[in-house]
Protein backbone atom coordinates (compact mmCIF):
# COMPACT_ATOMS: atom_id res chain seq x y z
CA UNK A 1 0.00 0.00 0.00
CA UNK A 2 1.77 3.58 -0.98
CA UNK A 3 3.11 4.80 1.96
CA UNK A 4 1.23 7.80 2.27
CA UNK A 5 -2.25 5.69 2.31
CA UNK A 6 -4.24 5.27 5.25
CA UNK A 7 -7.69 3.81 6.05
CA UNK A 8 -9.91 5.09 8.81
CA UNK A 9 -11.93 2.73 11.02
CA UNK A 10 -14.72 4.68 10.33
CA UNK A 11 -14.73 3.08 7.23
CA UNK A 12 -16.07 -0.19 8.93
CA UNK A 13 -18.30 2.19 11.17
CA UNK A 14 -20.13 -0.79 12.50
CA UNK A 15 -16.71 -3.10 12.99
CA UNK A 16 -15.40 -3.97 16.55
CA UNK A 17 -12.12 -3.11 16.71
CA UNK A 18 -10.84 -6.61 16.62
CA UNK A 19 -12.57 -7.25 13.46
CA UNK A 20 -10.94 -3.83 11.81
CA UNK A 21 -7.42 -5.43 12.91
CA UNK A 22 -8.75 -8.78 11.12
CA UNK A 23 -9.86 -6.73 7.77
CA UNK A 24 -7.17 -4.68 7.48
CA UNK A 25 -4.66 -7.92 7.67
CA UNK A 26 -6.87 -9.47 4.66
CA UNK A 27 -6.39 -6.44 2.39
CA UNK A 28 -3.12 -5.61 3.33
CA UNK A 29 -3.26 -2.27 5.08
CA UNK A 30 -0.76 -1.41 7.10
CA UNK A 31 -1.65 2.65 8.15
CA UNK A 32 -4.69 2.93 9.76
CA UNK A 33 -6.98 5.95 11.46
CA UNK A 34 -8.70 4.90 14.57
CA UNK A 35 -11.65 5.66 16.54
CA UNK A 36 -11.67 6.40 20.14
CA UNK A 37 -14.71 4.58 21.31
CA UNK A 38 -13.79 1.62 19.35
CA UNK A 39 -10.23 1.13 21.16
CA UNK A 40 -12.33 2.20 24.31
CA UNK A 41 -14.88 -0.93 23.83
CA UNK A 42 -11.85 -3.56 24.20
CA UNK A 43 -9.61 -1.18 26.56
CA UNK A 44 -7.31 0.83 25.86
CA UNK A 45 -3.72 -0.58 27.21
CA UNK A 46 -4.90 -3.73 25.39
CA UNK A 47 -5.44 -2.18 22.17
CA UNK A 48 -2.54 -0.06 21.97
CA UNK A 49 -0.76 -3.22 22.84
CA UNK A 50 -2.71 -5.27 19.78
CA UNK A 51 -2.14 -2.17 17.28
CA UNK A 52 2.03 -2.35 17.99
CA UNK A 53 1.78 -6.56 17.96
CA UNK A 54 0.56 -6.12 14.39
CA UNK A 55 3.33 -3.31 13.69
CA UNK A 56 0.26 -1.10 12.31
CA UNK A 57 0.83 2.91 11.23
CA UNK A 58 -1.58 5.00 12.72
CA UNK A 59 -2.19 8.26 10.62
CA UNK A 60 -4.64 9.36 13.23
CA UNK A 61 -6.81 9.08 16.89
CA UNK A 62 -10.50 10.55 16.27
CA UNK A 63 -12.47 11.69 18.85
CA UNK A 64 -15.69 13.54 19.25
CA UNK A 65 -15.29 16.57 20.64
CA UNK A 66 -17.44 19.23 23.26
CA UNK A 67 -20.70 19.98 23.61
CA UNK A 68 -19.78 24.00 23.60
CA UNK A 69 -22.41 24.94 24.91
CA UNK A 70 -22.64 22.86 27.85
CA UNK A 71 -19.73 23.53 29.86
CA UNK A 72 -20.41 21.53 32.68
CA UNK A 73 -19.74 18.75 30.57
CA UNK A 74 -16.27 19.84 29.44
CA UNK A 75 -14.59 17.82 32.37
CA UNK A 76 -15.80 14.72 31.37
CA UNK A 77 -14.76 15.00 27.77
CA UNK A 78 -11.54 16.27 28.84
CA UNK A 79 -10.95 12.91 31.09
CA UNK A 80 -11.63 11.05 27.45
CA UNK A 81 -9.40 13.12 25.62
CA UNK A 82 -6.22 13.25 27.83
CA UNK A 83 -6.85 9.23 27.43
CA UNK A 84 -6.68 9.79 24.04
CA UNK A 85 -3.69 11.56 24.22
CA UNK A 86 -1.64 8.62 26.11
CA UNK A 87 -2.97 6.39 23.28
CA UNK A 88 -1.76 8.83 20.61
CA UNK A 89 1.87 9.29 22.23
CA UNK A 90 1.82 5.75 22.59
CA UNK A 91 1.50 5.04 19.07
CA UNK A 92 3.19 7.53 17.77
CA UNK A 93 0.48 8.62 15.55
CA UNK A 94 0.16 11.51 13.75
CA UNK A 95 -2.17 13.41 15.33
CA UNK A 96 -5.27 13.22 17.75
CA UNK A 97 -8.15 14.78 16.25
CA UNK A 98 -11.16 16.13 17.02
CA UNK A 99 -14.65 17.56 15.95
CA UNK A 100 -15.47 21.21 16.53
CA UNK A 101 -17.90 20.70 19.03
CA UNK A 102 -21.44 20.97 19.31
CA UNK A 103 -22.57 24.63 19.32
CA UNK A 104 -26.15 24.96 20.40
CA UNK A 105 -27.26 28.20 20.27
CA UNK A 106 -23.77 29.78 20.64
CA UNK A 107 -22.15 31.78 17.66
CA UNK A 108 -19.41 31.51 15.42
CA UNK A 109 -17.30 33.84 17.42
CA UNK A 110 -18.54 32.11 20.97
CA UNK A 111 -18.06 28.50 19.88
CA UNK A 112 -14.66 30.01 18.94
CA UNK A 113 -14.07 31.03 22.50
CA UNK A 114 -15.90 27.67 24.09
CA UNK A 115 -13.74 25.20 22.10
CA UNK A 116 -10.48 27.17 23.01
CA UNK A 117 -11.28 27.35 26.38
CA UNK A 118 -12.68 23.57 26.57
CA UNK A 119 -9.68 22.04 24.65
CA UNK A 120 -6.51 24.33 26.28
CA UNK A 121 -6.11 21.79 29.09
CA UNK A 122 -6.14 18.52 26.59
CA UNK A 123 -3.64 20.88 24.56
CA UNK A 124 -1.20 21.22 26.83
CA UNK A 125 -1.20 17.94 27.95
CA UNK A 126 -0.96 16.81 24.05
CA UNK A 127 1.80 19.31 24.38
CA UNK A 128 3.80 17.04 27.00
CA UNK A 129 3.41 14.15 24.87
CA UNK A 130 4.66 15.38 21.99
CA UNK A 131 1.30 14.88 20.31
CA UNK A 132 -0.46 17.65 18.02
CA UNK A 133 -4.53 18.18 18.22
CA UNK A 134 -6.39 18.76 15.06
CA UNK A 135 -9.60 19.76 14.60
CA UNK A 136 -12.15 18.42 11.65
CA UNK A 137 -14.50 20.45 9.86
CA UNK A 138 -17.46 19.16 9.38
CA UNK A 139 -21.23 19.21 6.60
CA UNK A 140 -23.16 22.05 7.65
CA UNK A 141 -25.71 19.31 8.48
CA UNK A 142 -23.73 18.16 11.35
CA UNK A 143 -24.28 20.99 13.46
CA UNK A 144 -24.71 17.99 16.38
CA UNK A 145 -20.72 17.47 15.94
CA UNK A 146 -18.86 20.64 14.94
CA UNK A 147 -19.66 24.61 14.26
CA UNK A 148 -16.92 25.28 11.44
CA UNK A 149 -18.34 24.03 7.91
CA UNK A 150 -15.38 25.31 5.21
CA UNK A 151 -11.64 24.76 5.33
CA UNK A 152 -11.25 28.64 5.08
CA UNK A 153 -13.07 29.14 8.61
CA UNK A 154 -11.11 26.15 9.97
CA UNK A 155 -7.38 27.48 8.95
CA UNK A 156 -8.36 30.43 10.72
CA UNK A 157 -9.35 29.02 14.18
CA UNK A 158 -6.41 26.94 13.67
CA UNK A 159 -4.14 30.00 13.69
CA UNK A 160 -6.49 31.53 16.58
CA UNK A 161 -6.36 28.10 18.77
CA UNK A 162 -2.71 26.83 17.80
CA UNK A 163 -4.18 23.40 16.22
CA UNK A 164 -3.75 21.88 13.56
CA UNK A 165 -6.60 21.33 10.57
CA UNK A 166 -8.21 17.92 9.41
CA UNK A 167 -9.31 18.33 5.56
CA UNK A 168 -12.13 16.81 4.52
CA UNK A 169 -11.95 16.65 1.51
CA UNK A 170 -15.64 15.85 0.88
CA UNK A 171 -16.93 18.69 2.89
CA UNK A 172 -14.93 21.39 0.89
CA UNK A 173 -14.10 20.76 -2.30
CA UNK A 174 -16.87 22.75 -3.82
CA UNK A 175 -15.63 25.79 -1.59
CA UNK A 176 -14.71 29.20 -3.52
CA UNK A 177 -11.27 30.27 -3.82
CA UNK A 178 -10.23 26.68 -2.36
CA UNK A 179 -6.68 26.49 -4.10
CA UNK A 180 -5.73 30.03 -2.45
CA UNK A 181 -6.60 28.33 0.77
CA UNK A 182 -5.05 25.34 0.29
CA UNK A 183 -1.90 26.84 -0.66
CA UNK A 184 -1.89 29.66 2.71
CA UNK A 185 -2.91 26.88 4.99
CA UNK A 186 -0.98 23.72 3.64
CA UNK A 187 1.17 24.32 7.15
CA UNK A 188 -1.21 23.77 9.53
CA UNK A 189 -2.83 20.47 7.94
CA UNK A 190 -2.35 17.74 9.81
CA UNK A 191 -4.68 15.51 7.91
CA UNK A 192 -6.27 14.37 4.38
CA UNK A 193 -9.42 12.84 4.78
CA UNK A 194 -11.10 11.50 1.42
CA UNK A 195 -14.16 9.78 0.02
CA UNK A 196 -16.29 10.45 -2.28
CA UNK A 197 -19.77 12.41 -3.02
CA UNK A 198 -21.90 11.97 -5.90
CA UNK A 199 -24.08 15.14 -6.97
CA UNK A 200 -28.02 14.52 -5.69
CA UNK A 201 -27.02 12.93 -2.19
CA UNK A 202 -29.53 14.85 0.02
CA UNK A 203 -27.94 13.22 3.59
CA UNK A 204 -24.34 14.79 5.49
CA UNK A 205 -22.98 11.06 5.72
CA UNK A 206 -23.94 9.53 2.50
CA UNK A 207 -20.77 9.24 0.82
CA UNK A 208 -18.83 7.03 -1.87
CA UNK A 209 -16.16 4.98 -3.27
CA UNK A 210 -13.21 7.17 -4.28
CA UNK A 211 -13.67 6.91 -8.21
CA UNK A 212 -17.93 6.80 -8.04
CA UNK A 213 -18.65 9.68 -7.56
CA UNK A 214 -18.32 13.41 -9.17
CA UNK A 215 -15.33 14.89 -6.94
CA UNK A 216 -12.29 15.50 -8.98
CA UNK A 217 -10.10 13.74 -6.46
CA UNK A 218 -6.53 13.73 -8.80
CA UNK A 219 -6.50 17.33 -9.14
CA UNK A 220 -7.12 17.84 -5.45
CA UNK A 221 -4.70 15.71 -4.11
CA UNK A 222 -2.43 17.39 -6.61
CA UNK A 223 -3.33 20.62 -5.21
CA UNK A 224 -2.49 20.23 -1.76
CA UNK A 225 0.59 18.06 -2.70
CA UNK A 226 1.89 20.58 -4.90
CA UNK A 227 1.66 22.98 -1.93
CA UNK A 228 3.65 20.79 -0.06
CA UNK A 229 1.38 18.59 2.29
CA UNK A 230 3.09 15.23 2.56
CA UNK A 231 1.31 13.67 5.71
CA UNK A 232 -0.97 11.12 4.92
CA UNK A 233 -4.42 10.56 2.99
CA UNK A 234 -6.70 9.13 5.06
CA UNK A 235 -9.62 6.83 3.52
CA UNK A 236 -12.84 7.88 5.34
CA UNK A 237 -16.11 6.18 3.92
CA UNK A 238 -19.04 5.71 5.35
CA UNK A 239 -23.25 5.69 4.91
CA UNK A 240 -25.74 3.73 2.51
CA UNK A 241 -23.43 2.79 -0.15
CA UNK A 242 -20.69 1.57 1.52
CA UNK A 243 -22.68 -0.40 3.76
CA UNK A 244 -24.61 -1.87 0.63
CA UNK A 245 -21.28 -2.91 -0.70
CA UNK A 246 -19.49 -4.23 2.21
CA UNK A 247 -16.69 -2.85 4.20
CA UNK A 248 -13.90 -5.13 2.45
CA UNK A 249 -14.77 -5.08 -0.74
CA UNK A 250 -15.28 -1.48 -0.51
CA UNK A 251 -12.17 -0.42 0.66
CA UNK A 252 -9.93 -2.70 -1.49
CA UNK A 253 -12.01 -0.57 -4.83
CA UNK A 254 -11.39 2.57 -2.67
CA UNK A 255 -7.28 1.46 -2.26
CA UNK A 256 -6.86 0.71 -5.82
CA UNK A 257 -8.28 4.44 -7.19
CA UNK A 258 -6.35 5.90 -4.99
CA UNK A 259 -2.90 4.75 -5.16
CA UNK A 260 -2.20 5.84 -8.78
CA UNK A 261 -3.13 9.44 -7.64
CA UNK A 262 -1.18 9.19 -5.12
CA UNK A 263 1.84 7.99 -7.18
CA UNK A 264 1.63 10.38 -9.87
CA UNK A 265 1.84 13.68 -6.83
CA UNK A 266 4.25 12.13 -4.26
Amino acid sequence: MHPQLSVSALSSMNLRFDEDLDLWARLGVNTVGLFLPKLAAVGLDTAVARVAERGLVVSSVAARGFTLCDPTSWSADRAALDAAVDVTAALDAGCLFVTGGTPGRLSFDESVAALGEALGPVQDRAAERGVRVAVEHTNPLRRDVGFVHTLCDMVEVARLLDIGVVVELTNCWFERGLDEVVVQGVDTFQLVQVSDYQVGTLTASERAVPGDGDMPLASLLALIAGAGYRGFVELEMLGPRIEAEGYEPAIARAIRALEPMLLTVV
